[in-house]
């Protein structure tokens, strides 16, 4: 029988649930095979479809499929690969239950929330446990307390210690502290309304830890265990860090380990390994100016993951990373802001999807290849580096994509053909991992040390085959095409320091424990810079 243990939030949402639910799956791991599922009460069924800056980035995982950006938090401190049905959101659920209805699987019974929509989820998660042969399932709930459309899921894990044993079912709940200047002290009747708020819903909170700027006092815990039914030593503190991956030690620190081996009845061991890297982290020799030039800064979320491969890279090469963010759009509006951009060790010009700030994005990637400024493209950033050199070495005067302006004169980048038809979008890209076969004799088969790649992937365009001669007569080397040689996968300029682009997101697939091959010889050609 697996042990579960279910992660809610309350107060408001962006505490960071998907980082305290991965810090607590990391102590866990080291001793057991842990499941982490993401409960979302939106009815979209995955996020496919959402605009990055209402949501943050879309995270793509191996199997093609399109989940919650906290699945990046857990596959990166867990290092492990997640599945696509790990994610439930209503709208999965909700889809399978009127499936079922149509089959006539509830013949005769008038379908409702209760029992039949709980019953389903309860379903999903034993069903994945079982799949998985879990040791231990941990179950976070996307929003807060007290939001409508996630009242289903806390029903059913509030169910699930009654299937599974309280000895074998944990509840920790994750909850605001704030600090009033105007009075300077830590304020806890936020966390005891959500508390009241959790208990209402029929579960009482094992473990309660309040995220605040600093570490709570010890009249803070004393204060919050009184009024939400605890022990002192089971309220425990998140405080604001410069880097997240301190957090499980944090935790270790203060005893969450204790509490949850005591609970559950578990063993597990202390986190020296991930200490020595986290270690290494906090002592930098040196100092990394990067910017990411892109459309979605706002919600500097969008792009998660290619900030957390440029911390892994950089833990690995002693170095600190600071990151400026350039909103491409503005470039298209005021030319002068590009000579900033020279200031920079290196430019990362990311994924997106559009015409908004295609243009900037060029310009960047000419003044980079222009002035020998380390680059690095990821999907989008590869069609644009593309279109830039047609127009600028291969003299393809107008030349772009199909996506940016459908009558260019000289398509270099087009839509994939069997894209050309399709009518539903959600989960209809080219997704997940495929193979790339790398030219040895390549910058970039000797950043991976292989010849054959498999990368994550997200996107509906491609560089064109029509163009692929003229290209590379020009001097662009494509040092990595996939096995139909149709599909270009990496290009590089090989007498540039770094002006590596791919159609790949090498990003999602980082870990701390293994950075990405592409991101350290990036960062290496900075830092050399």
């Amino acid at each position: 029988m697996p042990k579960w243990i279910i992660v809610s939030g309350g107060v408001l949402s962006g505490l960071g649930k998907g980082i305290v639910s991965a810090s607590i799956g990391r102590i866990l791991s080291q001793n057991y095979k842990v499941v982490p599922v993401k409960c979302d009460g939106y009815l979209n069924v995955d996020p496919g479809t959402m605009n990055p800056i209402e949501h943050g980035e879309v995270f793509v995982l191996s199997d093609g499929g399109e989940v919650d950006m906290d699945f990046g938090h857990y596959e990166r401190f867990m290092n492990i690969n997640c599945n696509f049905n790990w994610n439930l959101t209503s709208g999965k659920i909700f889809r399978s239950v009127i499936n079922k209805e149509r089959r006539g699987e509830y013949l005769g019974q008038t379908v409702q929330i209760v029992p039949h929509v709980i019953n389903e989820i309860k379903l999903q998660l034993k069903n994945i446990s079982e799949k998985e042969n879990a040791d231990i399932m941990l179950v976070e709930i996307g929003g807060t307390i007290g939001d409508i459309e996630n009242m289903i899921f806390y029903e059913a894990v509030r169910q699930l210690k009654l299937d599974y044993g309280r000895q074998n079912t944990m509840y920790i709940h994750l909850t605001y502290v704030p600090e009033l200047k105007s009075v300077g002290e830590q304020k806890t009747k936020p966390t005891q309304q959500s508390t009241d708020l959790l208990q209402q819903a029929g579960i009482q909170p094992d473990i309660i830890i309040g995220r605040s700027e600093k570490i709570l006092s010890k009249k803070s815990k004393k204060k919050i265990a009184l009024f939400c039914n605890l022990e002192v030593n089971e309220v425990f503190s998140n405080p604001n860090i410069n880097n997240v991956y301190e957090l499980p030690l944090i935790f270790e620190k203060e005893g969450l380990t204790k509490i949850i081996s005591k609970k559950l009845n578990l063993k597990l061991k202390p986190l020296s390994k991930w200490s020595k890297i986290v270690n290494k982290m906090n002592s930098p020799e040196h100092t990394v100016n990067i910017a990411i030039c892109g459309k979605y800064t706002k919600l500097q979320d969008s792009y998660v993951s290619i900030i957390e491969a440029l911390t892994h890279a950089g833990a690995w090469l002693a170095a600190k990373v600071n990151i400026d963010w350039v909103e491409t759009t503005n470039i298209e509006k005021n030319p002068e802001l590009l000579k900033k951009i020279k200031k920079y060790d290196g430019v990362i010009v990311p994924g997106g999807f559009g015409t908004r700030g295609a243009e900037g994005k060029v310009q960047v990637i000419e003044m980079l290849r222009q002035n020998n400024i380390p680059f690095l493209g990821l999907c989008y950033g590869l069609q644009l580096a593309v279109v830039e050199y047609a127009r600028n070495v291969c003299g393809l005067e107008k030349a772009n994509s199909t996506e940016v302006d459908s009558d260019t004169p000289h398509p270099v980048v087009f839509i994939m053909p069997e894209q050309k038809n399709k009518t539903q979008k959600g989960a209809s890209m080219r997704l997940g991992d495929h193979l790339a076969l790398i030219n040895k004799k390549s910058k970039v088969a000797n950043m991976y040390k292989a010849t054959k790649v498999y990368e994550r992937h997200r996107h509906r365009y491609e560089v064109n085959p029509l163009y692929h001669q003229i290209l590379q007569s020009k001097g662009l080397k494509f040092s990595g095409m996939c096995p139909d040689k149709e599909l270009v996968e990496y290009i590089e300029l090989p007498e540039h320091k770094f002006f590596i682009a791919t159609q790949s997101h090498p990003e999602l697939k980082s870990r701390l424990e293994r950075p990405s091959p592409l991101f350290t010889g990036f960062l290496r050609a900075c830092i050399s810079n």
